[in-house]
Parts: structure tokens; sequence; C-alpha cells
């Protein structure tokens, strides 16, 4: 089940607070900008990156997602390895709470999503 507009607006205002406050200045944004993406039951955090070999194309780095389930009521904490799959976030595999999530991913406690 989707959210309803007034929880996507909610989790909007709060992702855009967190993205705006981890953003790199605006000089280097051409280079490495931070944005997120809501789509169903999923929020993604991730680096927009033009293309090494073609700076003309962007690509994405992703940093860190949350899945939420619904009938369990909590967010579930995922990060991506180098092998390019996600994986459990163990330190904290789930929280109750976006702002919970969000606390994990700036704290960054075992350097998974920040590096």
């Amino acid at each position: 089940m989707a959210f309803s507009e007034f929880e996507i607006r909610s989790f909007e205002i709060k992702m855009g607070e967190f993205i705006n406050k981890h953003r790199p200045p605006p000089h280097v944004r051409k280079d490495v900008d931070l944005s997120f993406r809501l789509k169903d039951q999923t929020i993604e955090i991730f680096e927009i990156r033009p293309l090494w070999n073609d700076p003309s194309n962007t690509i994405e780095e992703h940093i860190a997602k949350a899945i939420y389930v619904k009938s369990q009521k909590v967010w579930k904490i995922y990060w991506q390895r180098a092998d390019l799959k996600w994986h459990r976030y163990d330190p904290c595999p789930e929280v109750k709470t976006l702002d919970e999530f969000l606390g994990v991913v700036e704290n960054d406690e075992f350097a998974c999503f920040w590096g």
C-alpha cells in the first residue's frame, strides 16, 4: 500500500532538509551533488556525479536505502557494498521512524554510508 499524500509530503520535507544539510557547497555541485528518491515504500539517498569518461552524462552512487514495511511499522535499512548489491545494515537493521533512519545515516558509526 502506498503512502498517503500527507505522508509523502512530510517525507519530502524531512528528506529535503537532510539533503540540504549534507549537500556540498554550490561551487562543487557540478562535480558532486546529493539527492534522494521516494518511490513506493522506498527512500534512497544517492550522490550524483559526472561520468568519468563522459562528463556530459551523470551517474548515481547509492549511499543508503530504507524500505518501509507497513505490517511491521518499521523502516528496514540497507547500504550498498562494493559488490553493488544492497545489504541490511546489521548494526541497526531497522528503525521505527524516518528521523531515526536519517540519524543512523548521519552518524554512520561504521562508515558504511559515507565511506
